[in-house]
């Protein structure tokens, strides 16, 4: 963190950008893509959103959830409470015979 409080934003972004042609990455992403990847891979692995906010600055955590994009791996994490139910039930039958 401390190497961040030295270097202006403008700096990082112009390094990014060296970075991203020396890499030669076409496609349109910024300096402040990574801030979205960050938060997005930082809610899908189970963070909770008051700390991603804290982490990024924010005073409000209705500011947080645009950078906190809802993935299809996130939504097919879900389970349903009964089928949560129904797992509970069919484990108990098993363990009774």
């Amino acid at each position: 963190m401390l190497f961040f409080a030295l270097v202006s934003t403008r700096s990082l972004q112009k390094i990014f950008q060296q970075a991203k042609l020396e890499a030669k990455i076409r496609k349109d992403v910024s300096f402040h893509s990574l801030r979205h990847s960050f938060a997005t891979h930082l809610h899908e692995a189970g963070t909770d959103i008051r700390i991603i906010q804290e982490l990024l600055g924010h005073n409000s955590s209705k500011t947080t959830e645009i950078y906190t994009h809802v993935s299809n791996r996130t939504i097919q994490k879900v389970q349903s409470p009964l089928d949560a139910l129904m797992q509970d039930k069919n484990a108990n039958k098993s363990s009774y015979k």
